[in-house]
C-alpha cells in the first residue's frame, strides 16, 4: 500500500504563558513561552483520517482562549468539509483535542477505553483532574457509543493500513499517539505526550500530568515508534511551523516529507 500525506492544521494560539507552565523543571521559569494549537490530517488518496478537532467559539469564550479559526474552516483549504470525515482519531478528551467532536457529525471515533474511564469515573471529582475536560465533549463522545461510531482501543491499534495508535498515558490516563506510514519514514503524531520537543528531547515534564512515571516512559517510547526522532511530532510546539514547510495555506504545514531543517 502507499504511503500517508500528514498536514498540521493550527487553528489557535495562546502566546499569555512563560515557561512555567510548559515544564516543570525549568531555570528560567518566569520566560515567554508561546503554544500553538493543532488538528492533523491523514490522506492516502480517496482515504481521510481525522487526528483530534480542535475547539469551537462557545469553548473558546467560556475559557478565554480565543481561536484564530472555527476547525471546519481551518480544513477547508484542504478540499475538506466537517460531512466528509468518517474516520476521527481522538488522542484524549482534553477540551483542546475533542472540543469539536460535535462539529463532525459523521465520524467514527478511535479512543483508548482507558481515556474514556478516566473522563468518566472517580478521578473527574478532583478539580485540578477535571479542569482540562469539559462535560458536553465527553457526552458527545459517549453518544457516539451509544450511536455504534466508536472503536474502543486497548493500548496497541492499528485505525487503517500504516496507521496505530499506542497508549502513552502520562498526561491523561488514556492518552495515545498516532503511528503513521510516510515516505520518510514511520512517523509520530505525539498530540500531549510531548507538547513540546523540549519535553522529549531533554525529558522535561509537563506541568499537566496524571502519571509522572508514565509521561517520562512515554519519551522514551516516543523514541521506539518514530523511524527518526526527526518525525516526533510535538502536539503544541510552535517550532513544528519554522521546521516543517507550508502547504495550501499559511496555517497549515506539510510533514510527512520530514523536516526543512533541524535543531535537536
Amino acid at each position: 500500500m502507499s504511503n500517508w500525506q500528514v498536514h498540521a492544521v493550527k487553528y489557535a494560539d495562546r502566546n499569555a504563558r512563560t515557561r512555567a507552565d510548559s515544564f516543570i523543571f525549568d531555570d528560567n521559569h518566569d520566560a515567554p513561552h508561546a503554544m500553538d494549537y493543532f488538528m492533523w490530517v491523514l490522506r492516502r488518496g480517496d482515504d481521510v483520517i481525522l487526528v483530534d478537532t480542535g475547539y469551537d467559539e462557545a469553548e473558546a469564550a467560556s475559557r478565554d482562549r480565543p481561536i484564530s479559526m472555527d476547525p471546519r474552516e481551518a480544513l477547508k483549504p484542504l478540499g475538506l468539509a466537517a460531512e466528509d470525515i468518517t474516520q476521527l482519531i481522538v488522542t484524549h478528551l482534553h477540551y483542546d483535542h475533542a472540543g469539536g467532536l460535535h462539529l463532525f457529525p459523521n465520524a467514527t471515533i478511535h479512543l483508548q477505553a482507558a481515556e474514556m474511564a478516566f473522563a468518566t469515573g472517580p478521578c473527574m471529582c478532583h478539580g485540578t483532574l477535571q479542569m482540562p475536560f469539559t462535560a458536553d465533549h465527553v457526552c458527545e463522545a459517549v453518544k457516539r457509543v451509544y450511536s455504534g461510531r466508536c472503536v474502543f482501543h486497548e493500548g496497541d491499534g492499528e485505525v487503517a493500513d500504516g496507521v496505530t495508535v499506542h497508549r502513552l498515558g502520562g498526561h491523561s490516563r488514556g492518552l495515545q499517539v498516532v503511528r503513521v506510514r510516510t515516505d520518510a519514514g514511520w512517523l509520530c503524531l505525539a498530540s500531549d505526550a510531548t507538547h513540546y520537543y523540549e519535553n522529549v528531547f531533554e525529558k522535561k515534564p509537563f506541568p499537566i500530568v496524571v502519571d509522572l512515571e508514565d509521561m517520562l516512559k512515554g519519551f522514551e517510547r516516543l523514541h521506539r515508534l518514530a523511524s527518526d526522532p526527526k518525525l516526533i511530532i510535538p502536539g503544541h510546539d510552535p517550532l513544528v511551523r519554522e521546521l516543517f514547510p507550508q502547504d495550501v495555506a499559511d496555517h497549515i504545514y506539510r510533514l510527512d516529507k520530514g523536516p526543512d531543517r533541524w535543531v535537536f
